[in-house]
């Protein structure tokens, strides 16, 4: 993790599918070092369904203030799946933690110079409340989705790229390697 902190990768971990509060139950891999600092270039991400097929938070999702970032969606997903031209829906916080590394990468795209940290900023800061209370995996007790996540939000690609264009020095697709590489 500290090699990937050091080269400006983001680093979006699945939350998991126990049902659990990750602030108190141990789920690996963590962002924490031995010396307990936190790696800034690590965001956790739970699994967020339908409002109108079993709710706003997969029953299954992890959860946790302090060590679950963004909610994404995680149910219902069509996907590939091995055993050659498959398809099917899947579920899990392993569905919804490529929509925020995509997410990032169309940030990257349009604003390459942005690093690790800034991208989960903007990921953070970006997410939407949805604005209604939602059940507590594993529990099922109604709660505000701050109660359960770090943003209270989940990740929101609109709002994304609109911050990522308010916080950006650059022009869209235009990085500091490219410019080098030209001169």
């Amino acid at each position: 993790m500290k090699y990937a902190q050091s080269k400006g990768v983001l680093l979006v971990h699945a939350a998991g599918n126990s049902a659990r509060n990750i602030d108190t139950s141990w789920n690996f891999p963590t962002p924490l070092f031995k010396d307990q600092t936190r790696a800034s270039n690590w965001i956790t991400v739970g699994a967020s369904g339908d409002q109108k097929a079993g709710g706003i938070t997969a029953g299954f999702s992890n959860y946790g203030k302090k060590e679950v970032d963004v909610f994404a969606p995680g149910v219902q997903i069509y996907s590939t799946v091995p055993g050659g031209n498959t398809y099917m829906n899947l579920q899990g916080t392993s569905m919804a933690s490529p929509v925020v590394a995509g997410v990032a990468a169309f940030l990257l795209s349009y604003y390459p110079d942005l690093t690790a940290e800034q991208l989960k900023s903007i990921i953070e800061k970006s997410a939407q409340s949805p604005g209604v209370k939602v059940k507590e995996p594993g529990t099922g007790e109604t709660v505000d989705l701050k109660e359960i996540s770090k943003t209270g939000g989940l990740v929101n690609a609109y709002e994304a790229i609109k911050l990522a264009a308010s916080m950006s020095e650059k022009k869209p697709g235009k990085s500091r390697v490219n410019e080098e590489k030209k001169n």
